[in-house]
């Protein structure tokens, strides 16, 4: 089934390079027009609007930090600017730190918990007063698969996407009457440059782990948000959708696996 957004526009958060940088490009590809939000890598910005560019589209940087009001305002106010309408909305802007739960500083849980949470919250607030005095509108959060599980070592990343995902839920009900839909999707274990440094050979130990015996690339998660942002998935909202291969599904199983 293909995904036609001709004539769409999107705000995608955190797309210097990644997921991000993955759904803006399938966004693209799919004939919507991208803003490309960046924090720090401009340049990685300006690459991924050059490939959008390349693409037939329009496109170009936007400059935030998604956890300030006051960036989030500006950077919207520029994404108006610009395009006058916003059709879509994902935010995919997140960071993380490693480090034991009683080791952790409050300013290091305050950081991750500003950009992961609080930065979807003033994003998806900005984006749904634009969209709800426009005829409605998608709204798309980037998870992970510590929203059903924890992950050790990661206590303030799993708190924000465990509150992404009830956030979700909430705003969809309450959104639901202005024609918004607002979805969460939780990607599994994806290449991209981070990961790739977590682990010496970071596709070998989760492949291993994941039923379908790969692991993830960002094309699979951006499919998946270019879906449900389509007229296809019009009435699907407040819902989590695992790109995870299986990975956070399989149970520890203590016995012999036959195939």
């Amino acid at each position: 089934m293909a995904v036609d957004l001709s004539g769409m526009t999107a705000l995608v958060t955190g797309a210097s390079k990644g997921i991000g940088k993955g759904i803006a490009l399938e966004l693209a590809r799919c004939g919507c027009d991208v803003a490309v939000n960046y924090h720090a890598d401009r340049k990685g910005a300006e690459a991924t609007a050059a490939e959008i560019e390349a693409l037939g589209r329009r496109a170009f940087p936007v400059g935030a930090s998604v956890g300030v009001a006051s960036e989030v305002a500006n950077m919207f106010c520029e994404v108006l600017q610009r395009f006058e309408r916003l059709h879509i909305h994902v935010n995919n802007a997140g960071v993380q730190t490693f480090k034991a739960l009683l080791d952790l500083t409050e300013d290091e849980w305050d950081f991750v918990l500003d950009t992961n949470l609080k930065g979807s919250f003033l994003c998806t607030q900005a984006a749904a007063r634009h969209m709800k005095e426009h005829g409605g509108g998608r709204i798309i959060n980037i998870g992970s698969g510590c929203n059903k599980i924890p992950f050790p070592g990661l206590v303030n990343y799993t708190a924000s996407k465990g509150g992404i995902e009830m956030f979700t839920k909430v705003a969809a009900v309450e959104l639901g009457q202005y024609g918004i839909t607002v979805n969460c999707v939780a990607p599994g274990a994806i290449e991209i440059e981070r990961t790739k440094q977590e682990a010496g050979d970071y596709r070998g130990t989760w492949s291993k782990l994941t039923p379908m015996g790969r692991i993830g690339v960002p094309q699979d998660v951006a499919a998946v948000v270019a879906f449900l942002v389509s007229p296809q998935a019009e009435f699907v909202t407040g819902q989590t959708v695992w790109v995870d291969g299986g990975l956070f599904t399989k149970p520890q199983w203590p016995y012999q696996e036959t195939g």
